[in-house]
């Protein structure tokens, strides 16, 4: 293979071996998303509860959570020290059955999720929470795809 024809495979060329959702030629993927905390445990089982999900690791200054060891992407809990001031930058939304909408939300409520506004017109077809240390999330209508 000469070098154009093997950057062009690189580049997801015929013939190349590039994997759809992955970097030309690399093969990463999300692994964790992070969540600061103050009280890791507590909070790791929170998030575990509300997505019926198994606690796989803790230790003193990381808690991970999943589906199961196996799963593509799993929630790592890490410590601070510093105060959340502000609405987050980024946030789950998380979408329920397509007959219990009403019944998660309170449901997580019961599990010390509180509702937040955020700005919200009360319009919008989700409804915004935060977990007990504050990070915000979303409760949406059923959802089929990623862009439905």
């Amino acid at each position: 293979m000469g070098v154009y024809e093997s950057i062009w495979r690189s580049l997801g060329g015929k013939g190349s071996k590039v994997v759809p959702g992955t970097l030309t030629g690399m093969a990463v993927s999300l692994h964790h998303i992070v969540v600061d905390a103050h009280d890791l445990p507590a909070l790791a089982r929170f998030w575990a509860q509300v997505l019926d999900w198994s606690i796989l690791s803790e230790r003193e200054r990381e808690v991970v959570i999943g589906a199961d060891e196996a799963a593509p992407v799993g929630i790592c809990f890490m410590p601070v020290t510093e105060v959340k001031t502000v609405k987050n930058r980024l946030h789950l939304d998380l979408s329920p059955g397509p007959d219990d909408r009403d019944a998660e939300i309170e449901r997580i409520l019961a599990l010390g999720a509180r509702r937040v506004n955020i700005g919200q017109t009360g319009a919008e077809s989700w409804t915004v929470l935060a977990d007990p240390e504050g990070n915000e999330f979303c409760v949406l209508r059923p959802k089929r795809t990623l862009v439905d």
